[in-house]
Parts: structure tokens; sequence; C-alpha cells
């Protein structure tokens, strides 16, 4: 089992739910579908991670989607380097992990629409180390 700080953790935490959010606000849908489908997928990633996301609340930054969009998008290339330096494993599957539980999002209504396409596109630009 690997140990994260707090702020580590927060991070990630930030960095996965944030991801979440961003697309399921790309297209305003059925929100309650979206989030299930977003809670299932994180059987992607790790068993470590799993229980770091589950350790506390979700931590997604408040205002709206043009100013939490940067802070996400800091998160998850701080996870990148978190995971890096801590587990090159999960350093190595944490994008396609973060990138499936996005397309579960995006395809919870049965359509993915352009806005949806473009934000999973800039979380992937996220993701690299």
């Amino acid at each position: 089992m690997i140990f994260y700080t707090d702020e580590e953790s927060r991070t990630l935490r930030t960095a996965v739910y944030g991801a979440m959010l961003l697309v399921s606000h790309a297209d305003p849908g059925p929100v309650l579908e979206e989030r299930f489908a977003g809670l299932r997928a994180l059987a992607n990633l790790s068993p470590d991670l799993r229980v770091v996301l589950g350790a506390a609340r979700p931590s997604v930054p408040a205002g709206t989607d043009e100013e939490i969009e940067p802070l996400v998008l800091e998160a998850l290339r701080r996870s990148m380097k978190i995971l890096a330096a801590r587990s090159p494993e999960d350093a190595a599957s944490f994008p396609r992990a973060v990138l499936a539980i996005c397309r579960e999002v995006a395809e919870a209504d049965g359509v993915v629409v352009d806005a949806e396409d473009a934000m999973v596109a800039r979380i992937e630009g996220a993701l690299v180390i």
C-alpha cells in the first residue's frame, strides 16, 4: 500500500472528481446517470488510488466551469507528477483510467457531443508527464 500525504490525496481527488465534473458539465444532461457512471468507472483505478479517493469527500473547487477547469487540469498535471514519484505503475495506468472514467460520464446518456469530446481531449492533454 502506498501512502499519500493529505495534500497529495486532495490533489488526486480534485483531479479525478474534477475531470468527471468537467465532462458532465460540458453537455448538461442526466446528472445522476453521469454521476453513477463515473463512480462505477472508478473501478478502472488501481486499488491504492480507489482507497485514496474513498478516504474523504470529493475535492472539487467551487466556481463556474470556466473558473474550475484550469484548477482541475492543473490537479491532473500535479497528480501525474505525484504518481510518477510515488508509484510508476499508477502513473502508467492513471491516464487510461481517468479517460475511461470521462468516457463513461460522457456516454451515460447514450450520446457524446462535441463539447464532451473537446473536454476529454483537454483532460487527456493534462495527463502527460
